[in-house]
């Protein structure tokens, strides 16, 4: 993950001022138009109020339509959060939070679920070319048979969220929470997503048959014959994702609700998007706020 120690944070964000100064320069650089007077780089910080003033006395607050501003929790403690998901492989649950932060567990509930969701946002949802792997997977119910060795059939998923993602090899990753494995459900996010003509790699799933006379080179894989590579075509690469998104799960979160999974999926997303360049985790996250 990142090399960006938890020594150089508080080297670097050692008291919340420096937190707010560095925020204003994240959103508005070092030359900022007031909106008012419309004068340059004539800002000032305000004692003892989180808010910069304009030589014509209008006020800017750096954290105005950010999180951080109805909260009572400290900007250091914001951006330590961040950091945590950032440095993190397997996330970081509310409990960590609450202990690390000194702060309650609802309020520590309440920023984990901010930062996942910034995490979502900044994580952006281009198209796709070249080589894709596609892939659903169920997550969350309860195991119905203590015998791992039991073949499940679809009636053993009925409590489970279905999740579909499509990679693209040595890019990067989408995911998204879809009602059910049927062809048009899928077909809708393919035809936006995926660019004509690129070669896609599936398993024997029916929903994936229309991808041929669609207008891509599809290739599959069958599991149910233990058949993990066909040529090119395999979905070993979405398969690793989703192995370790549901240990990261079980490990760290226990369970995750339907209501909020899409910003967990988010969230790992983000984390695996970004594997090619960890140090800016962090500064990617903080803009985005």
């Amino acid at each position: 993950m990142s090399d960006f120690t938890i020594i150089e944070f508080f080297d670097r964000f050692p008291t919340d001022d420096v937190c707010l100064d560095h925020l204003w320069l994240v959103r508005f650089g070092a030359s900022y138009k007031c909106p008012k007077c419309s004068k340059e780089g004539k800002f000032h910080r305000v004692k003892k109020r989180p808010v910069y003033e304009c030589q014509c006395s209008h006020q800017v607050s750096p954290m105005m339509g950010t999180p951080f501003a109805k909260s009572r929790t400290s900007l250091r403690k914001w951006f330590y959060a961040m950091y945590l998901f950032t440095t993190s492989r397997h996330g970081v649950p509310a409990k960590e939070l609450q202990r690390q932060l000194g702060v309650t567990y609802k309020t520590a509930w309440r920023m984990g679920h901010e930062i996942r969701k910034y995490m979502s946002d900044v994580d952006g949802d281009g198209q796709y070319g070249g080589h894709v792997e596609m892939d659903e997977t169920y997550i969350g119910g309860k195991k119905k048979h203590k015998d791992s060795s039991y073949k499940l059939n679809r009636s053993h998923f009925k409590d489970k969220t279905i999740v579909y993602g499509m990679v693209e090899r040595n890019g990067s990753l989408q995911t998204y929470v879809v009602e059910d494995r049927k062809r048009k459900t899928i077909q809708k996010h393919v035809d936006k997503k995926v660019v004509k003509g690129s070669i896609i790699s599936t398993d024997e799933a029916p929903c994936y048959q229309f991808l041929g006379k669609a207008g891509y080179q599809h290739g599959s894989v069958c599991h149910e014959d233990y058949e993990w590579k066909n040529g090119i075509y395999h979905t070993n690469t979405i398969e690793g994702f989703w192995s370790r998104l549901k240990s990261s799960i079980r490990g760290t979160h226990i369970h995750v609700s339907k209501k909020y999974l899409p910003n967990y999926l988010g969230e790992f997303e983000y984390r695996y998007n970004m594997r090619k360049s960890p140090k800016w985790m962090f500064e990617r996250l903080l803009g985005a706020f």
